[in-house]
């Protein structure tokens, strides 16, 4: 069985517990319905993206530059990388 496809596509630049979110610097585009893999010292898990913000908005999707809210089943740690999973 092939290992999946990993694309990084940012950084975690904040985390807030209560709700947990985590704050991302893109650098890739990244949507609704994405696979991601969040990684770091202390971090390891995947989820799909549910629910994203850019500026306390909800948008279907995000560009690189963007800094957005995602809401993460997981806590994480500035730093932490941000892929994205394909295949």
């Amino acid at each position: 069985m092939a290992e999946p496809q990993m694309e990084a596509v940012g950084r975690v630049s904040g985390f807030f517990a209560h709700p947990s979110v985590a704050i991302i610097e893109l650098s890739q585009p990244l949507k609704i319905g994405d696979a991601v893999y969040i990684k770091g010292h202390t971090t390891d898990f995947q989820q799909t993206v549910e629910s994203m913000q850019v500026d306390h908005h909800p948008v279907q999707e995000a560009r690189p530059g963007d800094s957005v809210g995602l809401k993460v089943k997981d806590r994480c740690r500035k730093h932490d990388a941000v892929y994205k999973l394909a295949g």
